[in-house]
Formats: structure tokens, C-alpha cells, sequence
């Protein structure tokens, strides 16, 4: 990475070229993230670590077809480089769908203000000694092989382009985790616990119970026998099947004939308490936006609305050829890529109850805390899933034995339409592209193959 010019700078060198080349469409999309990671094991550093890095992304249209090239050096030669490249990449592209540049027009929401206060590194280390320390604290058998992570992070965001948008976004986080290795005689079981927020913020204690806690529960798990089982999803567990599946209500997927929701906008596709929300402005959002990828507004909006698909989520061109407007979520996994579609933070609207008065009104079952091998084992296109789980048995409405070593199988869309009750307990996971949350969730008559 060369660098002898701010963004400001380049972005002012690039706008000069490109008149100057008499390019008429143009943006320029530019990331920047600063980190610093630590990662703690028998009370020691395992691993430091801290990481800078922007690019820069230059994407004009030629004929309707999108050119990119993209650069990590902020040089003079760099700034022309980058024009030319991007000209002679879209003479090249034979695909037929037409690609936009964003213009003015839209109301962007404003950030909250950033109160997060940047930790030292001494005070990431301190913070991930104490939070192990605290492990090792809560049961007799926890073992060598517990970690503690601590991490910080900064992200910027801006996009500028020939239509007179100049925007940015800026965001900061840290990340606490808690990895606990137990062990029951000559077995070892493992669990884990994370945060996100504040340094400050954080309950050391409380997270390193509930990681202790992630693993002791699991002591003495077994299978079932097959069958047909009224299944409580924790919400963790059911983020997790949210968030595989999160590609079906893309309408690039659908384009492409990947997704069994075409033609199924305004229908009836899930229970009537169903209500599934992408917010990029979500309170539980890891990194709040204001902008999608092509400069467009984000903002909150109802994919599912009572049961009832009310749209897909598009960036510019899926929404030019679907005849509608974009609804802010063209993607870009990082600076260099083209442009996709894909959520923000997205999640199943709470309803009411808590995990525990789901398990009473599932009387016998089993009760799901995750799930595994979604790579494999879950199909986005058709909607199949057939995923390792884990857990405990219900036995008149309580949890009882820890369960192991069962497969549940079902259909992603069948299942939606018989979701039987939904907790007002919601949880987030990470996903690739933000977070997924869910509360907990009583699917009746699930197909749990065991013993």
C-alpha cells in the first residue's frame, strides 16, 4: 500500500481525469479500517495483533455496462490508472444487465453520535486477562484450552459520484469473547459467550458464566430416538437457519433462478405472526449505515409483513428490471467488489414470551441451541436443510438431558408457514454481511432423525 495523497486529495485528482477523459457516469467507493485484536491463553498472550487497510474502488458506465478497477495506492499515476482501467474493463463485460449510477433525491438518516471511545491496546490485553481470569473462576473443570478475545475496530465508508453524492459513514465497535474448555472425566466439552459495545461496558463475570455455562451444559449429551418432535429453537439456533437463508429474498436470487420467491411479492408465504425486518439502523447493528453500496438511502423495512411477502431486497439494477425502486441494499463484500444484494441487520420481529414459556406450551420435545453443518446440509435455492443439531430434551415443559448427535430436517419455506409461536426474546449473531437476530421459535411435528 503506497500512500502519498489523502482520500480528499485522490478523490479530487480522480474527478479532474475523469473529465478530463470525458467520463459522464462515474463513483468513487473508498473504505478504510483500523483494528487491534488479543487473544489470551493460560493467562498469557497468544496472539497480538493490529491491522490498517482502505482501497479504493472507481466504477463507471460505458454503453450501460458497468466498468471497475479498484486500488489500494493513493498516488497521482494511480489516480489515471484507475480511469483508464476501469474504460477498457467495460468495453470487455458481455453481461446484458444494465448497471446505474445513483443521483440525488434521496433523505439519508443520521447517525447516532459516535460514543465510542477507541481502547489502547494495554487496555484490550487487561480487559482479555481479567475476562480469562474470570473463566477459570466460575467452575473447577474448566481446562487448559480456554481463550479470551478481545477486539477493536474502525470502519469508514465514503462514495462520491458524477450525480453529486458526496457521503460517508463512519462506525467503531469492540468485541468481547469467551471460549470455555470444560472437562467430565477423559471428555471435553466447549461453549463460548461474546459481546459487542463498549469496552467499558462489558460484565466480565457475566460473560464468562455464560460461556462456562455454553459448556457444562452439554455433560452427558445422547441422541434420541427418531421421530416426529415439537421443536423450540433457541434464538441464537434460529438466526443461525435466518441467516443461511437470507440469500432467498434477494432479488438478484430470484433473477438468476435461484430463489423459489419469484412471482410470490404480496402472498401469503409464512404464519400470520411472521414479521422479518432488515434495519441498518438497528440498535443491534455492529455497523450502522446510512448508504448502501451505490450511494442509495438504507433504511428500515419489512421483507415479510404478518406472513405476507411485501418486497425483495434489490440494489439498482435487479430493481430496474424488476420495474421498482431500489430498497437500499446493494452490497459490496469489500471496496473491490462489484455490486450484489444482501441485508443489513435482519431479523425476525419479537411477538411475545419468553424461551421458557415456549418450552411450556411445547410440553414434550426437544429444545435446539445450535445448529452445524450449514454449508452442507442446507440449500438455498430449494429451501431443504437436513443439519447436525444439539440441545436438550423437553420433558413437561422444562429442559432436562443435554442432547447430542441428532439431525433435524425440514424445508426453510414449509417452515415459515408453520412457525407455531415466536418469543419476544431476541438474540444476534454475526453473519458475513451484518448481523441476524430471532427470538426463540416453536415449530410443532419437526423430523429429528437420532438413535
Amino acid at each position: 500500500m503506497v500512500i502519498n495523497m489523502t482520500y480528499q486529495e485522490f478523490k479530487e485528482a480522480v474527478i479532474g481525469i475523469s473529465a478530463e477523459m470525458q467520463v459522464a457516469d462515474y463513483e468513487l467507493y473508498f473504505t478504510e479500517s483500523d483494528s487491534t485484536s488479543v487473544e489470551i491463553y493460560k493467562e498469557e498472550i497468544k496472539e497480538y495483533s493490529t491491522d490498517s487497510g482502505l482501497g479504493v474502488c472507481y466504477r463507471c458506465i460505458r454503453d450501460k455496462k458497468a466498468g471497475y478497477a479498484s486500488t489500494e495506492n493513493l498516488t497521482p499515476e494511480e489516480a489515471r490508472s484507475l480511469v483508464v482501467r476501469a474504460l477498457e474493463n467495460a468495453k470487455s463485460i458481455e453481461s446484458e444487465t444494465e448497471s446505474f449510477i445513483h443521483g440525488k433525491g434521496d433523505s439519508y438518516a443520521t447517525l447516532p453520535e459516535d460514543r465510542m471511545e477507541e481502547p489502547s491496546g494495554g487496555e484490550l490485553t487487561e480487559a482479555a486477562l481479567a475476562l480469562q481470569k474470570e473463566l477459570y473462576a466460575v467452575d473447577s473443570r474448566v481446562a487448559d484450552g480456554t481463550q479470551s478475545y478481545m477486539a477493536y475496530g474502525r470502519n469508514t465508508y465514503a462514495l462520491y459520484n458524477s450525480r453529486g453524492l458526496d457521503l460517508e459513514d463512519r462506525a467503531a465497535y469492540t468485541l468481547c469473547m469467551g471460549l470455555a474448555l470444560v472437562h467430565d472425566g477423559e471428555e471435553m466439552f466447549d461453549g463460548s459467550e461474546d459481546r459487542d459495545g463498549r469496552l467499558g461496558d462489558f460484565d466480565l463475570k457475566e460473560v464468562a458464566k455464560k460461556a462456562v455455562e455454553d459448556a457444562v451444559s452439554a455433560i452427558g449429551a445422547d441422541s434420541v430416538p427418531s421421530g416426529k418432535y415439537h421443536v423450540v429453537f433457541t434464538g441464537r439456533a434460529f438466526a443461525q437457519l435466518l441467516a443461511t437463508y437470507s440469500s432467498v429474498f434477494s432479488a438478484e436470487a430470484v433473477q438468476k433462478g435461484m430463489s423459489l420467491l419469484q412471482g410470490k411479492e404480496g402472498e401469503k408465504i409464512a404464519a400470520d405472526m411472521v414479521t422479518l425486518i432488515d434495519d441498518p439502523m438497528h440498535p443491534e447493528s455492529l455497523v450502522k449505515r446510512t448508504f448502501d453500496g451505490e450511494g442509495v438511502a438504507a433504511f428500515e423495512k419489512n421483507v415479510i409483513e404478518e406472513g405476507v411477502l411485501k418486497t425483495l431486497l434489490h440494489n439498482l439494477s435487479t430493481a430496474a428490471k424488476a420495474g421498482v425502486k431500489s430498497t437500499g441494499n446493494g452490497q459490496k463484500a469489500s471496496y473491490a467488489s462489484t455490486v450484489g444484494v444482501g441485508p443489513f441487520t435482519f431479523y425476525l420481529k419479537p411477538v411475545e414470551g419468553t424461551e421458557e414459556e415456549l418450552l411450556a406450551a411445547a410440553g414434550n420435545g426437544i429444545c435446539i441451541k445450535g445448529v452445524s453443518g450449514l454449508h452442507a446440509g442446507a440449500n438455498p435455492v430449494t429451501g431443504d436443510f437436513s443439519l447436525l443439531a444439539e440441545g436438550f430434551c423437553v420433558e413437561d415443559g422444562r429442559k432436562t438431558k443435554p442432547v447430542k448427535n441428532i439431525t433435524v430436517s425440514g424445508n426453510f419455506f414449509t417452515l415459515l408457514k408453520e412457525i407455531d409461536r415466536i418469543g419476544a426474546d431476541l438474540k444476534f449473531i454475526r453473519g458475513m454481511g451484518g448481523k441476524c437476530g430471532s427470538p426463540s421459535v416453536l415449530v410443532r411435528d419437526m423430523t429429528v432423525a437420532g438413535q
